[in-house]
This record gives C-alpha cells, structure tokens and sequence, in this order.
C-alpha cells in the first residue's frame, strides 16, 4: 500500500482531534516504569491526572537482555499493561506502527534508540523518543537525520525540564537575568549507557532548561560519589551539572541572578506534565523542545563523557 505524505497524515491526525476522536497510541519498549505511569494517565479517565485525547492501545515488549534494570523489570511492567490496560502486544516495530496514530518510544536502554527510531520513521508517525535520546551523540545525531530526512515530527525531553518549580523560577523576572546555574540530581552509572547518559541526564536536562542553548565547551570532574560537568555558554556564562551518587538524591538548581542567589528545590517531579506537553505535541505536530536543543544536551554529555577520560580538561562541544 503507498503510504500518505507526511503532511497528509498530520492533516489527518488533525482532522481526527477536530472530530473529539482519541489518538491510537502505541509503546515500544516495556522496561521501564514510565509506560505504567503514561498509560494510567492516558488510558484511566477516573485518574486525578487523567490526560484526554489519546488511548494506548498497543506495544511492541522490546527490551536488553545485557541490562538489569530492562531485563529485571520487563515482564511485570508487560505483564500490569496487558491485564490492566488491555494493551495488545505487537511481534514487531512495523505491525505496531500500522495499527496506531503515534509512537511513544520507551526503552529503557539508549543503545536500542536508533534502530527502534529507525523502523518508527519509515511509517513517518509522529514520535516521542524517552530520554536519553540515545547512548551517544552520534546515534543522536543520526536520529535527528532521519527524522529530517522522513520528515519525521520528534522530541525528546527529561520529565525535569517541566517541574513547577523551574517554570515559576523562568518566569521570575524580577529578580534580573540568570548569570548562572547549578543543577543537580541523581547520577546512578550504568556501563552500557555511558556517564551522564544514564541518569545525568536530568540534572544536564534541568540546566539548559535554566541556561537556555549556547554552549561551547565542557569540563568534567567525577568520581565514585559524584560527577561534576561544567560548561562554558558562548556568552562567558556558567553553567554546572552536579550528578549525585552518595548522601541525599534530590533535584534542584542554584541560581545566580542579577539581584540574588536562589535556591530552587524540585519537591513535584510529576510524569503527567510531561504527558500533557506530549500530546500537545502529538496534535500539534511542534515540539515544546526544539530539536537542536536535545542534540546540544546530547553533545554536552558527549564532550563531558570525553573530558573525564581526559583528565578533566575542557572539551568543545562537536558541531
């Protein structure tokens, strides 16, 4: 069958919202906890954070066998969609695209990213990709080139960049421009996802949610307890990333304004606002993260993840 254009299957996804139907949602990959947590907003109407205008209907299980926390967890996240939710299981990437409107890509695992990504851009189905966008900043790059090349609507974010608390504190311009930030949160290392790429994407993620784009080179301390990347903003600003490995594990920034030092905690990390700015994006089709953002968040990671084994030394960010 010849497929549609892509700006006729947007067209259509339109049309279809016009119309109050739900969106035909589907997963790939069942190993992580987000796919309880976004189905149960999307597919249970009595839900407190119940997000309408679209049903998960189908998935595609997934999963690394080499990766604990996909194999340890895979079965009881699959085995809670099928019987609670009603999801169907697809045999592959291909049969699951051909039954739903748009993707929510979920492994766990950056590895898998790019071919997964790869099969979802054939159907040109609009994609949400989890973080991280995948476990390097050349298997980002090339996702990128062909969502491009598809013309492929993607984004790909942290939950973090969306917490109250960073949003109250953009929009506080009272108290003068942000000189500079530190973030910091959890940062657990995992040998098959590299450095930040793991879990340090949240707190890189909470940085340039605060700092904006623009930076150019990065430095990177670590140890077994702690990560601590610095960047240089091309316009002589500041920016740190704190991975937490030892001690107290919670989320927050400190920010250097023009009239004072804040501290901004983060107490409501909630899944539900990011289900919103998603299907926000899946009926709109415009990603509430610019592309070219998430690949710099990638590139920030690449260039730290470089300048650890170099001894700390600064590393530009590649182009």
């Amino acid at each position: 069958m010849r497929r549609l254009p892509i700006i006729l299957c947007l067209g259509l996804l339109l049309v279809s919202q016009a119309a109050g139907a739900d969106l035909r949602i589907g997963i790939i990959g069942l190993d992580t906890s987000h796919v309880i947590a976004f189905t149960k907003s999307l597919n249970d109407p009595s839900s407190p954070d119940h997000v309408p205008g679209g049903r998960v209907i189908a998935a595609y299980k997934g999963g690394s066998p080499d990766l604990k926390a996909s194999a340890g967890r895979i079965d009881k996240f699959t085995t809670e969609l099928q019987e609670k939710y009603k999801v169907k299981l697809t045999e592959s990437i291909a049969a699951l695209c051909d039954m739903v409107d748009v993707i929510l890509l979920e492994s766990v695992d950056g590895r898998v990213h790019l071919e997964q990504a790869r099969q979802v851009f054939r159907s040109k189905k609009p994609v949400f990709i989890d973080k991280p966008l995948a476990a390097s900043f050349s298997d980002a790059k090339e996702i990128a080139r062909l969502a491009q090349e598809s013309g492929t609507p993607w984004f790909s974010s942290s939950s973090l960049r969306f917490a109250p608390a960073y949003r109250q504190a953009l929009r506080d311009t009272a108290s003068g421009v942000i000189h500079g930030v530190e973030t910091y949160g959890p940062a657990a290392l995992e040998p098959t996802n590299p450095g930040l790429f793991w879990y340090g994407i949240h707190a890189v993620e909470s940085l340039f949610t605060l700092m904006g784009p623009g930076c150019v080179s990065v430095s990177m301390t670590s140890n077994e307890d702690f990560d601590l990347a610095a960047g240089v903003w091309k316009d002589g600003r500041i920016g740190v990333a704190k991975g937490l490995r030892k001690g107290k594990e919670d989320y927050g920034a400190l920010l250097y304004r023009e009239t004072g030092i804040y501290h901004v905690p983060v107490k409501d990390v909630s899944y539900v606002l990011l289900v919103r700015e998603i299907m926000e994006f899946f009926k709109t089709g415009k990603p509430p993260v610019a592309n070219a953002v998430t690949l710099e968040i990638m590139a920030f990671m690449d260039a730290a993840e470089k300048s650890r084994k170099q001894g700390g030394v600064p590393v530009k960010l590649a182009q």
